[in-house]
């Protein structure tokens, strides 16, 4: 996810909109999770494109990774602890809060 350039996966980022005008990962796109229902059919065409989803701490991504595999998505994966582990483990410029 840190290599420059366009993606393999879309990246989507779960959380409300004021936390990610606070801090949020490169390539991400909002789709807070209590409207996934409502825009994942028209934002996330293809049910085949890998999708990673992150949250705070990773509990609201796991719901919508589990719902976004419910209703078809193939290849869905949760960013275990979030954009909190991030900033621990991969990157300490992504501010905490």
């Amino acid at each position: 996810m840190q290599r420059p350039g366009p993606r393999a996966f879309r990246l989507i980022d779960v959380r409300e909109e004021d936390e990610f005008r606070h801090c949020k990962l490169d390539w991400a796109e909002l789709i807070p999770l209590n409207t996934l229902p409502q825009q994942a059919p028209a934002r996330l065409l293809d049910l085949d494109r890998p999708i990673v989803v992150y949250c705070h701490h990773g509990v609201r991504s796991h719901h919508a990774a589990e719902w976004l595999r419910s209703v078809g998505y193939k290849t869905v994966f949760n960013l275990t602890g979030g954009i909190d582990a991030w900033s621990d483990r991969v990157d300490g410029r992504v501010p905490k809060y």
